[in-house]
């Protein structure tokens, strides 16, 4: 069975006027998005600044948001490192403070990635892990043909590569996720099993009805995902803050 099916957010982790991370508040905006239909909820991922967090303010803000949301809504962790050891030590805290699946990034050219996801897959304690391909923070990423290979449940995929996720629809036989909101009304009718997506921190209805199909609604989400792809978590606060006033 699939972790989830639809789309998923990647969490922004929400601070205060210290700039210090704030869990309550992150747990808050989860539940409110979790209302708003998002099927699972991503946190201290990438899009979270999971490395401005020290492992302590890690294991609160995924502890928040699991007691924020739904049973039924799986709480993924980020849990990617540059070592296989220090990638076990984060998923084994985030699994201790309600983690219900993990996703971990390789460590940069990595040669050993059935190693690394096994030791991954052993702290996760039974919890499903998805192999996480963003070569932007871990280059080259995970190829295609090495999916088949790991002992993962699925894979996200943030590449925004068609060509390479058409190849994981067609030849992948674990779950693939997007990760960019730019192939959403492709990846949806391909048969992807779902997306975790930034742009759903502030448009998550927008981004499930492209996932389904809708190219009126890829086509809104346009100025969303540039703004995101060129300011980040920030962007995405600034955002947030704006829509609540």
């Amino acid at each position: 069975m699939s972790l989830f099916t639809g789309v998923g957010v990647a969490l922004v982790t929400i601070r205060n006027g210290a700039d210090e991370p704030d869990p309550t508040a992150t747990g808050e905006l989860a539940a409110h998005l979790a209302g708003r239909g998002m099927r699972a909820i991503l946190a201290c991922g990438t899009t979270g600044e999971a490395d401005r967090l020290d492992e302590q303010q890690r294991a609160a803000v995924i502890s928040s948001v699991r007691a924020a949301v739904p049973a039924a809504i799986p709480v993924i962790a980020g849990t990617g490192a540059t070592t296989a050891n220090r990638a076990s030590e984060l998923t084994d805290s985030a699994v201790k403070a309600g983690a219900d699946a993990i996703l971990a990034w390789p460590p940069p050219g990595s040669e050993d990635l059935a190693g690394y996801y096994a030791t991954v897959r052993d702290a996760a304690a039974g919890k499903p892990v998805l192999a996480y391909h963003v070569p932007w923070i871990s280059t080259p990423g995970i190829p295609v043909d090495a999916l088949a290979d790991l002992p993962v449940a699925g894979i996200k995929d943030s590449s925004g590569d068609p060509d390479r996720l058409l190849a994981e629809v067609a030849h992948y036989r674990g779950d693939t996720y997007v990760g960019s909101s730019a192939l959403l009304a492709l990846a949806g009718p391909l048969g992807a099993a779902g997306a975790i997506l930034a742009v759903a921190n502030v448009e998550p209805e927008l981004s499930a009805a492209a996932f389904a199909g809708s190219a009126a609604s890829q086509l809104e989400l346009t100025d969303v995902h540039l703004a995101v792809r060129a300011g980040g978590p920030k962007a995405l606060r600034e955002m947030l803050a704006t829509s609540r006033r």
